[in-house]
């Protein structure tokens, strides 16, 4: 049984939902500068120019659901914009950015549910969700997470050098290799990997048919995986460093160009573990397969 036309989701719905959308934008235009402004000036913050790129896939991928969605519940759009406004006029008087940037993005969710309701937003509710990927983080937590990465990289990197035989001393996030000090510092600490890898593994995880709990797997697994990149990445160019020049001017040569390098890698590692699940039997798909024989 078909729905009513009138219900159902049509060209008229999607012109007017985007312009509601830059409508959304136009009144909180102040913080969609500031965003672009952190993620243009911060290279740690460059995969907020991923986020939009990874949300128009999603949508893609689950243009088909559209056929089955009616129009319903649009009371819930403006309800969401509500709580965006209120919270972005909260972060600008009183100078609390994550509100700010945050509210800029509700707005935008509830400037698009109000034209095609709450059956939509449902659908595409991973679309709603890697859109929050938007706001940067605190000051506070991204050094909390930054300080923390640092700390690891530093232990591990250690604890490996010493199993081939490298003699290095480690205090905090800072490494001693033949009486040269090479500190982990923020270029080096995995940030600028972590969120670029969480972004592709969610837009890879929910834009294949995987079944629920593969995909917070997936996501999940995420950050290890760049950490263990990272490691891989920064370990010879500790040893370079570790050398005095010129092996130390070639380490930091290595050093500026390697970074996004890592995040195919880590993609891939990311690919070997759904293939190794498969090989273990382990049920990743939601629906069987054609080539799995059922």
């Amino acid at each position: 049984m078909s729905l009513p036309v009138r219900t159902r989701i049509t060209a008229y719905h999607a012109v007017l939902a985007c312009a509601m959308a830059a409508l959304g934008v136009s009144v909180t235009m102040r913080a969609w500068a500031d965003i672009f402004e952190v993620a243009h000036d911060d290279a740690e913050y460059q995969h907020i120019f991923l986020v939009p790129l990874v949300a128009i896939f999603l949508a893609f991928v689950r243009r088909q659901r559209l056929r089955y969605a009616r129009v319903s519940g649009v009371i819930l759009g403006p309800c969401i914009a509500l709580v965006g406004w209120m919270a972005a006029s909260y972060g600008f008087n009183y100078r609390t950015n994550v509100l700010l940037h945050l509210g800029a993005v509700l707005v935008l969710i509830g400037c698009i549910t109000s034209v095609v309701g709450k059956q939509v937003l449902f659908r595409f509710f991973s679309v709603a969700v890697v859109l929050l990927l938007l706001v940067p983080l605190p000051g506070g937590v991204k050094s909390l997470l930054a300080d923390t990465l640092q700390l690891w990289t530093a232990h591990i990197c250690n604890y490996l050098l010493a199993l081939v035989g490298v003699e290095t001393t480690v205090f905090g996030s800072t490494l001693r290799i033949n009486d040269q000090v090479v500190m982990i510092a923020e270029a080096c600490n995995g940030m600028r990997m972590v969120f670029p890898l969480l972004l592709i593994a969610y837009a890879f995880a929910f834009g294949l048919p995987l079944n629920n709990v593969t995909r917070y797997l997936i996501v999940l697994m995420s950050p290890f995986v760049a950490l263990l990149c990272n490691v891989l990445r920064v370990l010879p160019l500790i040893w370079l460093q570790g050398q005095g020049p010129p092996a130390r001017d070639w380490g930091t040569t290595l050093h500026d160009g390697s970074g996004w390098f890592m995040v195919p890698i880590a993609f891939l590692v990311l690919l070997a573990i759904i293939r190794l699940l498969k090989w273990a039997t382990v049920p990743v798909y939601r629906y069987p397969l054609a080539s799995q024989g059922a």
